[in-house]
């Protein structure tokens, strides 16, 4: 046997194995009131204080924010909608904000929502000062002068009605968790107030979600009981899942299968515009990455228009830069390259770059389109005898390796970036401002010129922002001026359910969640 019919062989055994698996959990539960997710990617990070990855579509399950985001459509423009708030107000400066919560909530322990809970969450949050709890940064104090009244008072304005919707670190949590360590939460403990709770967590291969009696909000009639998270890298597997009824729910299965898969009366393929952007951050750390003109030829040599046509099978777009299209601050002008490999040349020729040159690409294991990326760049890349090695990684894996020591680091580090909540100045202090510990700033690029303008942008978002567009856009097109990153494409949001599932809208500000509350078969 070669060493490609071991290899599928093995696969298959994987996946007949998990699928038997995931077949036995659902027979055993019954699968009716069950909505099951194979999910594609695991879940690294289970605490509402410092989760900021994959583990958001748990926890919005699980935990809820005082506000949440509605996005425009055709016929009303994007809005802010009360949560575990019903109200707020703010002063003529922006810097005091009140918010009235939502009387008779209760979290999982029984405890009720009061201000003290909301300012206990937050404080914990900020003090841990891990995962997106900088969006909170602006935050001087909270002060709780009623039990169900909660007030803000910032360094500068912000607009903390949008802040308070984001789908990371803004979650609310009982008072009696406020103690606990990360382990607590990472067992499978949870402290929320959503219509589930967590009831069941195997790092690695599933989290189960039962439902909360008494939960405050709307349940819909046929309501789902439980949600299963099967954790499926394999996308095979996930499409075998979906398609014979294992799961309810899935994405990222390869965008050549999605006619076929439209074709079958069984599923919905539901097709929205995205929040998301596929980046290579490059490790400006190391030789010869650390010329600007090396980054720029890697970036001529990017076949996007085949990378769109090969990977998304047309459904993607070009990448304007940091901000996708959608979200105030895009630059729709930004001056992007095209794909010009004898102007690649001519630039790797003047900083000196022999033949020979090796680079490591690190990306997911669970993201196809990743994978199409590599190949075609590769192979462009070996017409200027640069030799591309693809590095396909676990997530969680990936992402220790990003955030070690650059020197040991990848070349190139490709993932996909959505928003922690709906504004520019997410992805510019995320990916891109200066880190003394790399944490998704995975090119390690630091400009105190950028930094300073994402800075001054972020403090007139809330009293001047047409000035902070401006800012946010000049600091776009300096990083693409120093070629920090490539930006390969836009990709629309694509989830596949079976056609039976009721009341499904995706919403991109919170990236491939599925609210279940809001659903029934």
């Amino acid at each position: 046997m070669n060493r490609r019919n071991f290899l599928k062989t093995a696969a298959l055994t994987v996946i007949a194995t998990a699928a038997a698996s995931h077949w036995n959990f659902a027979m055993a539960e019954g699968t009716s009131s069950i909505f099951t997710l194979a999910y594609p990617t695991s879940f690294p990070d289970l605490d509402p204080a410092t989760s900021f990855s994959n583990d958001g579509a748990v926890l919005a399950n699980v935990y809820e924010g005082l506000t949440r985001y509605i996005p425009a459509t055709d016929k009303a423009e994007a809005k802010i909608e009360p949560l575990l708030a019903t109200s707020w107000d703010v002063s003529a400066d922006g810097k005091t904000w009140t918010f009235t919560l939502r009387d008779g909530v209760k979290f999982h322990d029984g405890s009720p929502l009061t201000s003290q809970a909301v300012k206990g969450s937050i404080e914990r949050t900020k003090k841990i000062g891990g995962g997106a709890s900088f969006i909170w940064g602006p935050v001087s104090s909270i002060e709780t002068p009623e039990p169900l009244k909660v007030v803000f008072v910032l360094s500068e304005p912000q607009p903390l009605d949008l802040i308070a919707s984001a789908g990371f670190a803004a979650w609310i949590y009982a008072p009696s968790s406020h103690d606990k360590e990360a382990s607590w939460f990472n067992a499978g403990n949870d402290a929320g107030t959503g219509a589930f709770k967590i009831s069941r967590y195997e790092p690695g291969q599933r989290a189960v979600l039962d439902r909360v009696e008494g939960y405050w909000g709307k349940v819909p009639d046929g309501a789902f009981q439980t949600i299963s998270f099967e954790i499926v890298e394999d996308a095979t597997l996930a499409q075998n899942m979906i398609e014979s009824g294992q799961a309810d729910w899935t994405y990222s299965l390869p965008y050549e299968n999605l006619e076929a898969l439209k074709s079958n009366p069984d599923l919905n393929v539901v097709v929205n515009p995205s929040f998301e952007t596929l980046f290579g951050l490059y490790n400006v750390k190391r030789a010869p990455l650390d010329k600007v003109k090396v980054r720029q030829a890697l970036s001529l040599a990017f076949p996007y228009d085949d990378v769109i046509a090969a990977g998304t099978s047309g459904f993607g777009t070009r990448a304007k830069g940091v901000v996708p299209a959608g979200i105030w601050g895009h630059d729709a002008n930004a001056p992007i390259p095209k794909t010009d490999l004898e102007a690649a040349k001519a630039l790797l020729a003047e900083e000196g770059v022999e033949p020979g040159l090796e680079l490591v690409m690190t990306y997911s294991t669970s993201q196809a389109i990743e994978a199409v990326a590599g190949e075609l760049w590769k192979a462009n890349l070996e017409t200027l005898g640069i030799t591309l090695k693809l590095q396909p990684m676990a997530w969680e894996a990936q992402w220790q390796l990003g955030k070690s020591n650059p020197e040991a680091a990848q070349d190139i580090f490709v993932m996909f970036w959505w928003p922690t909540f709906v504004t520019p100045y997410d992805y510019l202090f995320n990916l891109f401002h200066s880190e003394e510990k790399p944490n998704f700033n995975l090119g390690y690029y630091s400009n105190p010129e950028v930094d300073a303008k994402i800075d001054e942008a972020a403090k007139l978002s809330g009293t001047d922002r047409p000035r902070a567009e401006a800012l946010f856009v000049e600091a776009q097109r300096k990083i693409i001026e120093d070629a920090a990153a490539i930006f390969m494409l836009d990709q629309p949001n694509v989830h596949i359910i079976r056609a039976d599932i009721k009341g499904y809208a995706d919403n991109p500000a919170y990236g491939h969640i599925a609210f279940v509350n809001d659903l029934s078969r």
